[in-house]
Parts: C-alpha cells; structure tokens; sequence
C-alpha cells in the first residue's frame, strides 16, 4: 500500500488491513448507498486516468466484500471484466463500515453535506445501543430501551460528527427526507440546491415545492443569462432600441398571448430587459426594434 493509501485511512479504524485479492464479483457496494442512489461517475472517470499507472491505489473492502473506497476503480474493473482486483481488507461490520466510508470521503470532501448526513442517520440505531450499552455498564437506566433526552442529543452530535456536519443539519436533514418531495431530495443530493434552501421548501405541500422548485430553477437561469447579457464580450455590438417601440411591441405581444411575458425582481441596481426570440421572430417587432 503506498503513502497515498495510507494518508486516505481513517484514523479511527484501530484495525490493520491485510492484502488480498478478490474477483470484483464478489465486492459490493454498502446498502445505504444503495439506498440513497448515490452514484459514483467522477469516481470512475477518475479510475479511468489510473489505468495508465504501474501500480494503481488498492481497493479497500470489508472481509465481508463491501467497498469502503474505490468505487470508481471497481466498477472500472468489472466494465474492463477483470478476473480479481487487488484489495486492503479490514474486519469490520456493517455499521463499522460505513462510518469508514463516511470519515474517507469527509476527508477527501467528494460527498456534499446533504449525501454525508443522509448515510450517517443510517448509524442511528448503532450509536442509541452504544449510548444504552454504556449507562447500562455504568449502572443507570437497567433494562430500559429508552434514551434520555441527554443522550439523544449526543447520538445527533455523533451522527453530524462522522457526517462532518453541523448538528442542526441533522435535525433538518430528517425533515427534509420526511416531508420533501422526491424532486427536491435529488435536487440537493446532486448539489442543486442547499439545504437550507430544501428545508424551506418542505414545510410548504408538494405540489407548491415543486412550483418553487421550477421557479428557483427558472430564476438561475434567467440570471446566468443576465449576467452574460449586462456585460457583453469585448467587441460586441450592443443595441438601443426606442424603449416606447419596445415597450409597446411587448404590450401587444401579450396582448395576443396572454402570461408570454414574465416578470422577475432581481439583485441588480438597474433594470435589464431580455427579449425572447418569439418576439423578435414577429415582422412588426423586427422592424421595431432592429435586431435586438
């Protein structure tokens, strides 16, 4: 294993990884990443470049065959059909190997906050039987199966810490995953939105998540095309249409189709017109604004 595998470690896995070699068929990947259907495509195009490596990084897995790392060149070898891998092995259970999973990818920062929480809830149980385990072995609490609120509290902190994340963003999190429509759910595992922003939006019905949602996306584009449009490329021509032809061309055009022309309030200290190409295709809006 080079010094490169070793940094990508854990420090909390307290158990020696033993050499091996496995047929990728008999690797899987854990079933809470099943679970939440994360894929793992910057992880394979990555694999892809170490092809051209002597002696690319090994897989770790669990004895049981489940990937702790190296998503990416596993599938790689069973796209190439290779007949074995090789793999650094570590005796871990289930629970155990996700929170491997969890601290590897924290460090290498691949996994947004809202994928991290969604894996480590999964070790809820895992931490309440370790917090009623531990009172029971102090003497407190003998033959309950309910946690105080103390000790709720704690099992949350330990979640956000193997997630790397803040503890109210555990609370979050699970409304979100209860109350939020699915949409919103893979808006924020791709990264598309916050979630904060998705926290917003689950308290509202899904039928009025999904129009915010669209209107949200709608905006994003309307100002990526504002910010392009303000500050046009050196060179460019830019043009200055009479405002009161232009004006009245939009009056009219919704006039004839009525909601054709949007109104959005924008962060800008100026007001930006964008003119849509079913205007300008109109011969009387052409004449009108000469060629916007």
């Amino acid at each position: 294993m080079n010094a490169a595998s070793v940094a990508a470690v854990p420090a909390t896995c307290n158990f020696e990884g033993r050499s091996s070699v496995r047929a990728p068929e008999e690797l899987r990947i854990h079933p809470a990443l099943c679970e939440l259907g994360w894929p793992e495509v910057e992880e394979l195009n990555n694999a892809a470049q170490l092809t051209q490596q002597y002696m690319p990084e090994p897989i770790f897995i669990s004895s049981s065959g489940i990937i702790l790392a190296g998503f990416g060149l596993w599938r790689l070898a069973v796209v190439e059909k290779r007949l074995e891998i090789h793999c650094i092995e570590y005796p871990l259970t289930d629970d155990e190997s996700l929170q491997f999973i969890l601290r590897h990818h924290q460090i290498r920062r691949g996994w947004n906050a809202f994928v991290r929480i969604c894996l480590a809830v999964k070790l809820e149980a895992y931490f309440q039987q370790q917090a009623l385990d531990n009172m029971r072995a102090g003497g407190k609490y003998k033959g309950s199966a309910i946690l105080p609120d103390a000790q709720r509290i704690d099992v949350r902190e330990q979640i956000a810490r193997v997630a790397g994340a803040c503890p109210r963003y555990v609370s979050n999190v699970k409304t979100i995953l209860n109350a939020a429509h699915p949409r919103v759910i893979a808006a924020l595992r791709d990264g598309c939105i916050t979630i904060n922003r998705a926290m917003g939006l689950s308290q509202l019905t899904k039928a009025e998540q999904m129009e915010r949602l669209t209107r949200y996306w709608e905006d994003r584009e309307i100002n990526e095309v504002i910010r392009h449009s303000v500050t046009p490329p050196q060179g460019e021509r830019t043009y200055c249409p009479d405002m009161s032809a232009l004006l009245d061309a939009i009056q009219r055009q919704e006039g004839r189709q009525p909601g054709s022309t949007v109104v959005r309030l924008g962060r800008l200290q100026r007001t930006v017109i964008l003119v849509g190409r079913d205007l300008l295709s109109r011969s009387l809006a052409q004449s009108e604004l000469k060629q916007l």
